[in-house]
């Protein structure tokens, strides 16, 4: 199974980052997310159904960025890490 991974750095394509996620998972690729520098900026029922949906598909959340760690779930990481997770991934898309 391939997996990819998508980086997301730039807040105005946020939710554009997860629906390709989502996208991605109903095509039966493993997707790490990651959400980098900024925090989410717009957690409307949309966006959080969306990435509840990505959870329940086993897709991957990851951030740097505190509040997205604290108050959405997503699970920390350092730079250094993403660069050991996009090494290990088949394709990365970056925003």
């Amino acid at each position: 199974m391939q997996r990819a991974a998508v980086i997301i750095k730039n807040s105005d394509q946020q939710y554009e980052g997860l629906r390709l996620c989502v996208g991605l998972l109903l095509n039966g690729v493993n997707v790490e997310m990651f959400v980098l520098h900024n925090e989410i900026a717009c957690m409307d029922e949309a966006y959080r159904d969306n990435m509840e949906f990505a959870d329940e598909m086993n897709g991957a959340r990851f951030s740097n960025n505190a509040t997205n760690v604290e108050e959405y779930g997503f699970r920390h990481v350092t730079l250094t890490e993403v660069a050991g997770r996009l090494a290990k991934a088949d394709v990365v898309i970056p925003l």
